[in-house]
């Protein structure tokens, strides 16, 4: 069973910036391909963005170019750098976990909030 732990969400105003980190548990995170998604109210959870286990990002337009996607080979742990945040972004953030096995885990979520 592979754990996912986020952390970083919080409150912060439009313009500001947050960094999500996620903490996986167990010995095979670098087989791992990691991402980032989204889920705001009322609607459906979305890709941010992902990662694969050699370490290339890739992106989606829903926040593109405000954000950096990275991982850590010497720690399990994948981070997700927010800037310029928008009151659309307030949303809870779910790391993902995806298994040379077919198998794909999250995490309980941290909620970001942006307003004035």
């Amino acid at each position: 069973q592979v754990q996912l732990v986020e952390s970083g969400g919080g409150s912060v105003q439009p313009g500001g910036s947050l960094r999500l980190s996620c903490t996986v548990s167990g010995s095979f995170f670098y087989t791992y391909d990691m991402g980032w998604y989204r889920q705001a109210p009322g609607k459906e959870r979305e890709l941010v963005a992902e990662i694969s286990r050699k370490g290339i990002p890739s992106y989606t337009d829903v926040m593109k170019d405000r954000i950096t996607i990275s991982r850590d080979s010497a720690d399990p742990r994948v981070y997700l750098q927010m800037n310029n945040l928008k009151p659309e972004d307030t949303a809870v953030y779910y790391c993902n976990a995806k298994t040379p096995f077919g198998g794909s885990y999250w995490g309980q979520g941290t909620q970001v909030t942006v307003s004035s």
